[in-house]
């Protein structure tokens, strides 16, 4: 992955090593603000509205006044993307609440801090076709995984966990119902009927997710957005993830236990399709 030399900071692009953030942000003390993560294909943003809905929720929840309207927000991403020469990659946009002195409450008038970049990376088809490892860990996040806001500090915990524990990635369970995973949403099959935990306050509402269900209605596959157990993901014919960078990835053992035959099931290859489909509509 290579990142962008132009960056969008406030209300102009600048050279990477021309921005610089003020100590005095509250994103750096407090992680008081809100981020999105776009992806590029073909030089083009997937499913901006989507993102933008989210963004809008997140940021009316914290409270930040946006400093642009989603239309002036899009056009400025999608010239980003063209002054960095992004066909495949992402686009991580960061508000934070602005500067203000290091004190807890919300500072008046202040204005809220914008910054984007851009990164070049290519789709992770080799890991999508084989399938990765997971553990399974405790969720003990805050109750708000909802709002994509900057304090990611549990999640980076709960990705090291899984890395130290040698997997891909971390399953996230609250008293044995699993919620989601540290960047992904997750999915389980079982005698083919697809299941999700509902897009509630404990997880985050994920944009590769709403597209994923949306497929699956459209293929006519039995769809059930619905709490599930440990005991009914170790015992799934299928599972997967969802997200923005990892896409549609099978997972294909879960704490050393094989998921059905060990291998990437045919449901998850069929949404596999349908998502290269879409992708390919874009261009």
């Amino acid at each position: 992955m290579s990142q962008s030399g132009w960056i969008w900071y406030q209300n102009e692009f600048l050279p990477r090593q021309a921005v610089s953030i003020s100590p005095d942000d509250r994103g750096y003390y407090f992680g008081d603000g809100l981020y999105e993560v776009f992806r590029v294909y073909n030089g083009l943003l997937f499913e901006p509205s989507a993102h933008f809905d989210r963004l809008e929720r997140t940021a009316k929840a914290l409270q930040i006044a946006l400093p642009f309207s989603r239309s002036q927000m899009e056009a400025r991403l999608q010239e980003l993307i063209g002054k960095n020469e992004v066909t495949n990659g992402t686009v991580y946009m960061q508000i934070t609440r602005g500067e203000a002195a290091r004190s807890h409450p919300f500072p008046p008038y202040v204005e809220p801090v914008l910054m984007a970049h851009t990164s070049v990376s290519e789709r992770p088809l080799d890991m999508m076709r084989r399938g990765i490892t997971a553990v399974t860990a405790d969720d003990i996040r805050w109750l708000r995984c909802d709002l994509k806001t900057l304090n990611l500090l549990p999640n980076i915990l709960a990705k090291q966990e899984a890395l130290d524990r040698g997997a891909d990635e971390v399953i996230l369970h609250r008293s044995g119902t699993v919620t989601e995973c540290s960047a992904s949403n997750i999915m389980i099959v079982k005698n083919g009927v697809l299941r999700t935990h509902p897009a509630n306050h404990l997880i985050l509402h994920g944009v590769t997710r709403l597209v994923v269900l949306r497929l699956a209605r459209e293929l006519g596959l039995p769809l059930l957005e619905e709490p599930f157990t440990l005991e009914a993901l170790g015992q799934a014919d299928e599972a997967f993830l969802t997200g923005t960078t990892v896409e549609v990835t099978p997972i294909i053992r879960i704490d050393g236990r094989p998921v059905g035959n060990g291998s990437p099931g045919p449901i998850v290859q069929q949404l596999q399709t349908a998502f290269e489909a879409a992708i390919s509509a874009l261009a």
